[in-house]
């Protein structure tokens, strides 16, 4: 029994890192990095910041798309000022073939006439919902500023606007897998995208976020400053431990776990081999492990 617990594992662990996605920030060499180390083939999504503004979130997803990929930009719902500018961006985007995108409420302050993804999700309700994919985000810890209750009230709500969830970071495997079967137990069943960090370099890693902007990195510091504490720790979070501990909870074709989506904090060549060498290892065994199965019946 245990060897077919971790058989069936090992086989979900599979199916996700088959399905995985890379998150970026639009900094001025990112472009050069995905387009070394991703396969076209690979989806790329492109965050937003307030530092930055949208348009260079927007630039680098036409430009990606441009390449092969599959981009999908973020548009922070307090990042859009209007009606007006919100059906430019989509007719931005469709014109390039754009049909995926990712609707946080993000962190511009003050915002714009959308001060939470709702309002913006149902904006895009009325102009025609343009997009066909069309992402939100859980969270299965609590949100620095939202009270758990509202952040639950409001997945419920914004089901009937978005195709997939995609989950903000947890160190926890626990509170991941008890996130997931409530979700499922509101009634919530949209496709879920499991959000890890890919492995990271300390140095690298606030180089990056200087990059951002003085202000902006200062808040991005700030907000994410237990996650990079945990990553940056020696002999602390790795994605393949957390992804060994929640895969027997999350294997059930009910918890509606599709994918990944990874974190790369720019450090898209380390992520990127990251990836393919586990997934290459897990392959490898599992192919081992069906060999010998099928040798006791000869």
């Amino acid at each position: 029994m245990r060897n077919k617990t971790k058989a069936s594992a090992a086989a979900t662990m599979v199916r996700l890192l088959s399905q995985t996605r890379y998150e970026v920030l639009p900094t001025a060499s990112i472009e050069d990095q995905v387009l070394e180390h991703v396969d076209r083939a690979e989806a790329v999504t492109v965050t937003a910041s307030p530092g930055k503004g949208l348009e260079a979130t927007l630039d680098l997803t036409e430009r990606l798309t441009k390449h092969g990929y599959t981009a999908v930009p973020h548009l922070a719902a307090r990042m859009v000022r209007d009606r007006i500018e919100l059906e430019e961006i989509c007719a931005r985007l469709t014109s390039q073939g754009i049909d995926r995108i990712f609707v946080p409420g993000g962190d511009a302050d003050p915002p714009g006439d959308y001060p939470d993804a709702l309002s913006l999700l149902e904006e895009l309700k009325a102009i025609g919902s343009p997009f066909g994919h069309i992402g939100i985000t859980g969270y299965p810890e609590s949100h620095p500023t939202i009270s758990d209750d509202l952040t639950i009230q409001s997945m419920w709500d914004k089901r009937r606007y978005a195709t997939h969830v995609v989950s903000n970071l947890t160190f926890d495997p626990e509170v991941l897998t008890t996130w997931v079967g409530r979700m499922r137990k509101r009634g919530i069943t949209m496709p879920l995208l499991l959000g890890i960090p890919g492995p990271v370099d300390r140095t690298k890693l606030l180089s990056m976020a200087t990059k951002i902007g003085v202000g902006e990195s200062t808040r991005f510091l700030a907000k994410h400053k237990g996650t990079f504490a945990r990553l940056a720790a020696p002999g602390g979070f790795t994605g393949e431990k957390f992804l060994e501990k929640v895969a027997p909870s999350l294997a059930p074709s009910e918890m509606f776990v599709e994918g990944l989506h990874v974190f790369t904090f720019n450090q898209v060549a380390a992520t990127v081999a990251w990836r393919r060498d586990l997934l290459d290892q897990l392959t490898r065994s599992e192919e081992h492990t069906s060999e010998l199965q099928s040798r006791q019946y000869l």
